[in-house]
């Protein structure tokens, strides 16, 4: 079983949050602590649930509001996510370096100009900021006699 598995009936995960299976209701009702459900609609907790509801007493007691609750929950679940997907593309990263052995990676100095980075080699970072700005190719003002009419 992982944390995220949808095991614990509402009476059994009201006691192991230590709070009353009505306030279990209602933080579903809301969207705060938002349960499975089983075929029949019965809800079902995981471990991650529970220790949810746990930091939503916690943070209650605290004097928190519950939407605010609801909010940081929001951001640590997105944080979480966010954390999934930085993992998975640094691998992603790593599997085409490795696939790839002759690229060659390139970094730009504080003064504009471009080098190569050896492999494993890393790059002190600078605190200065560098502003490019693309070349923009003005019009001609005056563009003078054109090529004519084309054939006709």
């Amino acid at each position: 079983m992982d944390a995220e598995s949808p095991v614990f009936a509402i009476a059994v995960a009201a006691e192991l949050a230590g709070m009353h299976p009505q306030t279990l209701r209602q933080y579903d009702r809301i969207g705060l602590v938002v349960p499975g459900r089983t075929r029949g609609g019965s809800r079902r907790y995981s471990m991650r649930d529970i220790e949810q509801l746990r930091e939503v007493a916690q943070l209650s007691s605290e004097g928190m509001s519950l939407p605010a609750i609801a909010r940081l929950l929001d951001l640590e679940d997105e944080v979480r996510m966010l954390r999934s997907r930085v993992t998975e593309l640094e691998g992603a990263l790593r599997a085409e370096r490795e696939s790839r052995p002759g690229v060659r990676v390139f970094a730009a100095g504080a003064s504009g100009q471009v080098f190569s980075v050896g492999s494993g080699r890393r790059i002190r970072r600078s605190t200065e900021v560098v502003l490019w700005r693309p070349r923009t190719i003005t019009p001609d003002p005056d563009p003078g006699p054109g090529p004519g009419p084309g054939p006709g």
